[in-house]
């Protein structure tokens, strides 16, 4: 009896180019973290989408008591008898979450305070953050030769971001117009390639 058998004609470097394309495919659907994901189901449901920073600068006290989630770049960390604070320059989050490298689209300051603690060594001058807060009010504190009122808020979570070159210019889309994959996890996240869980997610 003879036996005939259907070989494959396609070439390895083919198949393999195939396997690879598969590969990437599974493993960004798994990386990919939806919004919500990414944060705790209770900030997740409480957080304000449409209260923008312009707001909450012109009329901080109306709005104490709501949570937001705001970017920037931190100025100064204090160390105070029962909190950490942090004074930033606020900036536009773009993709992820991440806030933007371009500081003149900052719209002004705001002071967080971190109650449990936190070492202001591990949050110099420079270091980009993105936190959820929930709004406190105002202070208002010397700024040169003026007085400015920094609203204020209580940090939930934060997220430190990695230091660019100052000719370093990522994404230009600003929130809510933020990406999936690429451009999400491993960039954000419990797991995330830049931020482990301490002492840089809290």
């Amino acid at each position: 009896m003879i036996h005939s058998y259907m070989v494959s004609t396609y070439p390895i470097h083919t198949i393999f180019k195939f396997a690879v394309v598969v590969g990437l495919l599974i493993f960004s659907a798994g990386c990919t973290q939806p919004y919500k994901a990414t944060l705790p189901a209770d900030l997740t449901t409480q957080l304000n989408h449409s209260l923008s920073f312009s707001q909450i600068k012109a009329f901080p006290d109306e709005h104490k008591g709501k949570l937001v989630i705001l970017g920037g770049q931190i100025l100064s960390a204090k160390r105070l008898a029962d909190s950490t604070e942090l004074v930033i320059l606020q900036l536009p989050l773009i993709k992820q979450r991440e806030p933007s490298t371009e500081l003149t689209h900052s719209q002004g300051r705001y002071i967080a305070y971190q109650q449990t603690f936190l070492d202001p060594a591990t949050v110099p001058p420079g270091t980009r953050i993105t936190l959820v807060g929930e709004l406190s009010g105002s202070v208002t504190q010397p700024l040169d030769e003026t007085d400015y009122t920094y609203p204020t808020l209580m940090i939930k979570q934060f997220n430190i971001w990695p230091t660019y070159s100052s000719d370093y210019r990522r994404y230009d889309q600003p929130y809510p117009y933020w990406g999936a994959y690429p451009y999400s996890h491993p960039y954000w996240g419990p797991r995330g390639r830049f931020f482990g869980r301490y002492p840089f997610w809290y």
